[in-house]
């Protein structure tokens, strides 16, 4: 009776017992909205409030095992469970603590194995998830969840925020139930093509570079800039889409925000940290107060935005305000915030005044020394431009009918007699003839370049490798375009060596005008080029068309970290139209333009380091050698710690890929993957596509060949061109970016300024003091490591992934990279090693890993390899 009873009412019988559901307890972590430093408490009462009324932060699991027939097969949903204590528990006024909450989730089998969970933001404000982990799941332990987004109201979007765990699968290997939340996110990421988007979008979408001019303002449209990409007379890479509505004026380009807006849009999760955006703003303030007190001090100066002497370029570096060690040691430990960190640093720089570039440190006249010329050409900030001499004399790619004789005038007598007894032909069989060579990079350009302010010319330098491993410069071409048009060729003056008379000034001059060519060079094309806007393309296309799940997305994410964001500041404020790059780089309004000319010819395959030493002669294939290569300068430190730092990547990627793809047919069968390699040819990199030189993305080896070249490029060769810049040109009569007049010719009132006062007519000649001030203001931020820095061979969890045996392979990488250290140390402490330091005694450290640091102090190190381009 009783049986029959509580059958009727519970609609159980004895034989139907109850589904005992358990409790899951799980740990979130996360970062309430913040402004810069602090947490913002208004948002922090607004959440507080809608918690009261039960709006508050659900989580409901997705089983990786089981099916909901009714919901089109997707993974069974578990019951929503909320956020606890969020009223109640008071969180930290600092934006760089987490905040950590407890969840409650009920379970049961019939739920299984949690491969997912969706998140929905009730509160009035977004806030940073920065993981979940379940504990005891009943038959599976720890679940662990890394989320690392920005999660905002629900009102803002019209999906689902689902999150996956840390597992990793190839798309075909993907649990059933888990497939179409997996294909879902990938579609949402894409967007729609169109619109303005906004903070809480999490769109990636590609566009054409026609957002740098501002066509609207000035007379006789000099704020104009052509739109970059897509036309057959501007290739480029592509950027991510804002979707901002047209100019006005010109419907063609992109409008600009207000020039210092830091607003411009990239996906929420693509965004500096509170860290990096502190560090970025305290550098910023830093640099505008070194900039205005000697403008201010230079309108009482007898000659205004000139240096009359090199003393006064030393002043910049001399006198600030300078606070005790031990007080700023006191100061930081007792305020947490990191902006006022920033601006009152412990590491030796005064505040209001620049620090004390490497280059002078020691020795404040050595960097003119031709020995040092030479060094910096293998250990400098621009190390990957010199290449091997295998004809003599030189001659020109550039187009015969278009631009007449543009071959080289520089003759056997002009570099023999400085050729410690060897002729051209015995220099040149003995691989010691060398060249950097601007040429055909400027001279399509300077007849442009030279209506400005700017003078200069386009260079060519030949130099010997002599016994000792140095170089040692012979002969310095600098040619104009012929007066009476292209067509007719080049005009061009050979200087060589002189150590007296004013011979020895004007060689001095000459080099400082292969120095101007060099720094618009690096900046704009071995820096900015190739590796910030190269890169931006396959970020893009991994995530619209590579899951979280996705092996190869765990790879590289690391090494994307940041670099949407600082490529679309440089955007706005110094690749533009009258931008800090135009003002202050001797292409100025020409100087993205000439950019695209250069990228025209840009190969994927030849930024593998081992290419593009072969391509520029200065090694050759060896199998007896340890990386295959023998280097035909045996002291070139970029080139002998960039083989180490890529052999390590290599080696750990093809372990990585490896765990995932047994078989070339998995690479063919991963329909991500070529979808992710069709996009980043077609689109991303859409003007080139039809180049031959792309891998195909068909064998285990295209993978790893690419995987490696991406890591490569976005870590250590954007270290190698970036971070050494303030360290050699803080100082910029030692790479000075502009020339503001031609060389002087005898018997002219600035030939006899060179005869009696020659380091006046050089600073007359290079850089003027307001674009100096500007200049190394822009490179010692850009030179600085932020205080969150990730290097290579550290990762920001460890529990990045599930898989013991990719793991243990990173845990392989940077036990090497740490290795590699030692050895650089070694070699640093080398004397034999003469171009490791050379005469102004700066060590080469631009490729020193730093995997061993996990100080996060940052600054002005001038060594460390982060995994991103991230400034």
């Amino acid at each position: 009776m009783i049986e029959k009873l509580l059958t009727t009412v519970c609609g159980k019988g004895k034989e139907e017992p109850l589904i005992e559901e358990k409790k899951i307890k799980a740990s979130v972590v996360l970062k309430k909205k913040n402004k810069l430093d602090v947490t913002d408490v208004w948002a922090s009462i607004l959440d507080r409030v809608h918690e009261l009324f039960g709006k508050g932060v659900s989580f409901q699991l997705i089983s990786a095992l089981y099916s909901d027939p009714d919901n089109l097969k997707k993974g069974k949903l578990g019951k929503e469970a909320h956020l606890e204590n969020w009223v109640s528990k008071f969180t930290s006024l600092n934006a760089e603590n987490d905040a950590s909450f407890d969840v409650s989730f009920n379970w049961d089998e019939s739920v299984g194995l949690p491969g997912a969970f969706i998140v929905r933001n009730h509160h009035h404000s977004q806030f940073y998830l920065k993981s979940v982990t379940l504990h005891d799941v009943p038959g599976h332990g720890k679940v662990h969840f890394d989320c690392d987004s920005w999660i905002y109201p629900t009102h803002r979007y019209n999906y689902d925020r689902v999150f996956f765990s840390n597992k990793t699968y190839l798309p075909g290997d993907t649990p059933q139930p888990l497939q179409s939340y997996r294909e879902e996110e990938l579609v949402n990421l894409r967007g729609n093509g169109s619109g303005m988007l906004k903070e809480w979008d999490r769109v990636y979408d590609y566009a054409y570079y026609n957002d740098l001019g501002s066509p609207e303002k000035g007379k006789d449209n000099v704020n104009a800039r052509p739109s970059l990409g897509g036309p057959e007379d501007y290739p480029y890479p592509r950027r991510a889409r804002t979707g901002r509505k047209p100019n006005k004026k010109d419907p063609s380009t992109e409008s600009r925000l207000f020039l210092l807006s830091l607003n411009t849009y990239v996906p929420r999760d693509e965004k500096f940290n509170h860290v990096k955006f502190s560090d970025f703003i305290g550098y910023a303030l830093k640099s505008l107060g070194q900039v205005i007190i000697p403008e201010v001090k230079a309108v009482f100066d007898k000659t205004i935005n000139e240096f009359d002497s090199f003393n006064d370029v030393l002043k910049l570096y001399e006198g600030g305000v300078k606070l005790p060690e031990g007080h700023k040691n006191k100061v930081n430990e007792c305020v947490p915030l990191e902006l006022i960190r920033e601006l009152t640093r412990s590491d030796g720089e005064r505040a209001l005044n620049f620090p004390v570039p490497d280059v002078i440190a020691v020795d404040e006249t050595a960097w003119r020394t031709d020995e040092e010329f030479g060094r910096e050409m293998l250990a400098g900030v621009n190390p990957v431009i010199i290449r091997r001499l295998q004809e003599f004399p030189p001659t020109s790619n550039l187009d015969r009918q278009k631009y007449g004789d543009q071959d080289s005038t520089i003759t056997r007598e002009h570099v023999e007699k400085n050729m410690n007894g060897l002729t051209v032909d015995e220099a040149m069989e003995n691989n010691k003839l060398f060249i950097l060579d601007h040429h055909d990079a400027l001279m399509t350009y300077l007849r442009r370049i030279n209506t400005t302010t700017t003078k200069t010319y386009a260079s060519r330098t030949i130099l010997l490798l002599q016994d000792d491993g140095t170089l040692k410069p012979l002969a310095i071409e600098l040619s104009l375009p012929h007066e009476d048009g292209d067509e007719h060729g080049a005009i061009s003056e050979v200087f060589m060596p002189c150590d007296q008379g004013v011979e020895k000034h004007i060689w001095q001059l000459a080099k400082a005008y292969v120095a101007v060519n060099d720094s618009g060079y690096h900046q704009l094309i071995s820096h900015w080029l190739n590796t910030h806007a190269v890169m931006e393309p396959f970020i893009i296309a991994t995530n619209r068309q590579l899951s979280v799940l996705h092996p190869i997305y765990k790879l590289l994410k690391p090494h994307f970290r940041d670099t949407l964001h600082i490529n679309a500041l440089a955007r706005q404020i110094l690749i533009n139209a009258g931008g800090v790059l135009e003002r202050t780089v001797f292409p100025g309004r020409y100087a993205m333009e000439m950019s695209s000319a250069v990228y025209r010819d840009w190969n994927f395959t030849e930024h593998a380091l081992p290419e593009d030493l072969i391509k520029r002669g200065v090694a050759v294939r060896d199998p007896n050698e340890p990386h295959g290569l023998r280097l035909l300068i045996g002291d070139y430190p970029f080139a002998v710690d960039g083989l180490e730092i890529w052999s390590a990547i290599e080696s750990w990627v093809k372990e990585y890929c490896c765990v995932y793809y047994l078989t070339d047919d998995k690479v063919k069968e991963d329909t991500e993957l070529q979808q992710w390699w069709k996009e980043v040819r077609e689109e991303g990199h859409g003007d080139l596509k039809n180049e031959l030189w792309w891998p195909k993305m068909e064998t285990k080896a295209d993978v790893i060949k690419s995987c490696t070249i991406i890591i490569w490029v976005a870590s250590a060769l954007h270290a190698a061109v970036n971070f050494g810049q303030y360290p050699y040109a803080g100082y910029l009569p030692n790479r000075p970016t502009v020339s503001r007049r031609f060389m002087p010719k005898p018997e002219t009132r600035e030939y006899e300024e060179l005869e009696k006062n020659p380091d006046l007519a050089l600073l007359k000649t290079i850089t003027a003091q307001f674009q100096t001030l500007l200049g190394v203001s822009l490179i010692e931020i850009l030179s600085r490591h932020s205080t969150d820095e990730i290097y290579l061979g550290q990762r920001d969890t460890p529990n990045w992934t599930s898989d013991n045996e990719a793991l243990e392979s990173f845990k392989r990488f940077s036990q090497t990279l740490i290795g590699i250290e030692k050895r650089i140390k070694d070699r640093n402490d080398n004397v034999t090693l003469r171009n490791r330091s050379g005469p102004v005694k700066v060590s080469y450290n631009l490729l020193f890993p730093n995997t061993s640091d996990i100080s996060r102090v940052g600054g002005l190190t001038g060594k460390g390899i982060p995994n991103s381009i991230s400034i």
